[in-house]
């Protein structure tokens, strides 16, 4: 599924991006990589429902490892969502996936 990257930032929102990242985005043909810091990213995916999935991964050398996951966040939510998936010292986001 494509996405519109521009879109997505747009609701993401210029400050929570800022937030986030710094500024930086690596874009995906279906969503957005945020790299936040110390080996975690944030990756904010368009799924078939045209909803979003947040996910917080973290990455150690050549290992990735999808920490916390929230699915079907609406447009209005988005930016919220990845903000708490940014905030990677806090253990309650989301459902845990894997460690």
């Amino acid at each position: 599924m494509k996405c519109d990257n521009r879109l997505l930032l747009e609701q993401i929102g210029f400050y929570n991006v800022g937030a986030i990242s710094g500024g930086r985005v690596i874009g995906m043909e279906n969503g957005v990589i945020l790299p936040v810091g110390y080996g975690y990213k944030v990756h904010v995916e368009l799924n078939a429902l045209d909803l979003y999935n947040v996910k917080r991964v973290y990455v150690k050398g050549a290992q990735v490892y999808k920490e916390w996951v929230v699915e079907n966040v609406g447009c209005e939510n988005v930016g919220e969502v990845a903000y708490q998936a940014s905030c990677f010292r806090n253990k309650q986001f989301g459902e845990l996936v894997a460690v």
